[in-house]
């Protein structure tokens, strides 16, 4: 049988990285992310096993609605890849925008926290697997950085929760990479992390068998 994967921020980078090597790998692939036309325009490129479910994953209702309608459509989840973040215009502490440091939070940190509430029911009816997003950034200690702490609080959050989803057979991963070139940045960065080298380490983690539980994958450019 198919198994399910349902991704947050799918529609650019690393999200929509993974959704098709996860699909070339023989899964199927709910996509979330609020850009409708970017994420119809990947479910179309991927195929029927794609499902495009626009949605804002910091509001619960619209999150709900668009985890109930991938179970309905593939009959449950095995993973989930919460994989949306951001960071700030603004970096400092002293010199940085609350309102920025708001939406930020609500993303990287409780959009995280309810992704795993609303999709841990139905993973836990098949021993699934939690994949977070985290960052070098969340490994170290960068001056001023209130983005890195929301990626602190992402590490501690997929060790906590690996403990929890192990009582009964569920695994968690963080992946915890340097730079990568996403439309995270303004410019390119060719020579630093692709987006594809991230999902690659997704369906690796995901892959694995059910004896090994892996915790965390680190990666870093090779320049």
């Amino acid at each position: 049988m198919t198994k399910t994967l349902l991704i947050t921020g799918a529609s650019t980078g690393i999200g929509a990285a993974t959704a098709r090597a996860a699909a070339n790998a023989g899964w199927n692939v709910a996509l979330l992310a609020r850009s409708q036309d970017a994420l119809e325009r990947l479910a179309e490129e991927i195929g029927d096993t794609a499902l495009a479910l626009p949605c804002d994953i910091t509001d619960r209702e619209q999150l709900d609605k668009a985890v109930e309608r991938a179970v309905n459509r593939f009959g449950g989840l095995d993973a989930v890849y919460a994989n949306a973040g951001m960071g700030v215009s603004k970096p400092g502490i002293e010199k940085g925008a609350p309102e920025e440091w708001h939406a930020m939070i609500h993303l990287n940190v409780l959009a995280v926290l309810t992704t795993a509430h609303a999709t841990l029911p139905h993973l836990r009816k098949t021993k699934g697997h939690f994949v977070v997003t985290g960052s070098k950034a969340g490994r170290d200690h960068l001056k001023g950085s209130v983005y890195g702490a929301t990626k602190w609080f992402v590490q501690g959050f997929a060790g906590n929760l690996a403990e929890e989803m192990r009582e009964w057979g569920g695994r968690c991963t963080v992946i915890t990479p340097g730079m990568v070139d996403t439309p995270f940045f303004d410019e390119p960065k060719p020579e630093k992390i692709q987006p594809e080298d991230v999902a690659n380490s997704v369906v690796f983690a995901l892959e694995q068998p059910d004896t090994a539980s892996v915790r965390e994958i680190h990666i870093m450019p090779n320049d």
